[in-house]
């Protein structure tokens, strides 16, 4: 009897085990099932499904994080915004400028060295005036300076009196002018002087140049600078009695030539630019206070070619006035050789003016230009 007891126990708590389990399992596939009816939807997976307009590869464009594409519009569907990591601003993007600007205007790649820096706080001009000064009195090269207007979008040319404040600055070496090209020397004296300027104010450079190709630049164009550097003269000699001050000089005025303070009288164009220069042939230069006293046995005229924009025609201009001035003071034209100049040689010397200025042209280095005047001046 009490066998049979144990038995039915055993086998009703068997039973239970069974029925417990099989409860869970209808539970579980129950909440499966909710689950997946929960899920499932007859919309596309825009974030799974490739778009219709991604082509055979399938490639599905990435989107920026926010933004709708035309075919998401099209299709009334939205994509969801792509989760980005936050934007660190690099040094180039302090100012709030998302490039580094481009070269001045009043800059020329071929004829100066360029370093841009950029102040991460913007820097009062006076403050990098007075501290480029310092780090670059050792150059015998120009340097200019030009600070970048956000507001404008333009460079401006910086001098002593300049008191504005600029995110980016540009400093400009000329490495070209008639004393001849930079050396090794001058660029690294121009590099290591930005360098310490920018790093005095915490700057940050943009973009030093290479050494071999700025030097190599510099070094070309003052070959061609050389090749067209002339300056065409005449001579009026006295045939008896030397020239008298007070006369040279009426007749320099009454040219409408005017007294330079290098003691040359100046024949100038509407803009104040020298056509060409009447100077003494002998020692000793033109002055107002001596004029009076003075004597001299010759006169020279002079163009400086490559600082005149017509120069064909300045050198007719200079012809007639030597003429003149011959007849008046009874002298006679020669070349530096003390031989006649006559026409014959006036056409000769015109052609040449033609062709060095053509040359300068081609250059896009325009004779009287901007270019030319910073390059042939002396």
């Amino acid at each position: 009897m009490d066998s049979e007891l144990q038995i039915g126990l055993v086998a009703l708590g068997v039973a239970a085990v069974v029925g417990i389990v099989a409860y869970n399992k209808w539970q579980e596939r129950k909440h499966r099932q909710q689950a997946e009816r929960a899920f499932k939807s007859d919309h596309r997976d825009v974030l799974l499904e490739p778009k219709k307009s991604a082509g055979k590869s399938g490639r599905v464009e990435p989107k920026v994080a926010g933004i709708a594409d035309e075919d998401d519009f099209d299709e009334g569907i939205v994509s969801a915004p792509v989760i980005t990591s936050r934007p660190v601003a690099s040094p180039a993007q302090a100012s709030g400028r998302h490039k580094t600007p481009g070269l001045p205007d009043l800059v020329d790649s071929r004829v100066d060295c360029v370093i841009r820096i950029e102040s991460i706080e913007a820097l009062d001009a006076p403050r990098l005036w007075a501290a480029q000064r310092e780090q670059l009195q050792a150059l015998d090269k120009p340097v200019r300076w030009f600070a970048f207007d956000d507001r404008e979008n333009i460079w401006r040319e910086l001098n002593a009196h300049s008191a504005s404040a600029h995110h980016w600055f540009c400093a400009a070496m000329q490495m070209v002018d008639r004393r001849g090209a930079i050396g090794e020397h001058d660029f690294q004296l121009f590099a290591a002087g930005i360098q310490r300027v920018a790093d005095h104010f915490l700057a940050v450079p943009a973009d030093i140049p290479a050494r071999v190709a700025a030097l190599t630049s510099a070094a070309e164009m003052d070959q061609f600078c050389a090749s067209v550097d002339i300056q065409v003269g005449i001579n009026i000699v006295a045939t008896a009695d030397a020239f008298i001050g007070t006369k040279i000089r009426a007749l320099a005025e009454a040219a409408g030539m005017t007294l330079g303070d290098d003691g040359a009288f100046h024949a100038r164009n509407d803009d104040g630019q020298t056509l060409f220069t009447l100077s003494n042939m002998e020692e000793g230069l033109f002055s107002a206070g001596e004029m009076r006293n003075l004597r001299t046995n010759g006169l020279t005229l002079l163009i400086d070619v490559p600082l005149v924009a017509d120069g064909v025609g300045t050198f007719d201009r200079m012809m007639r006035q030597a003429a003149q001035f011959a007849e008046t003071l009874q002298g006679h034209i020669v070349d530096d050789n003390r031989a006649a100049f006559g026409p014959e040689a006036a056409a000769v010397i015109r052609n040449q003016i033609k062709q060095f200025q053509a040359q300068m042209a081609s250059m896009d280095m325009p004779a009287g230009g901007r270019l030319a005047n910073r390059l042939f001046s002396a």
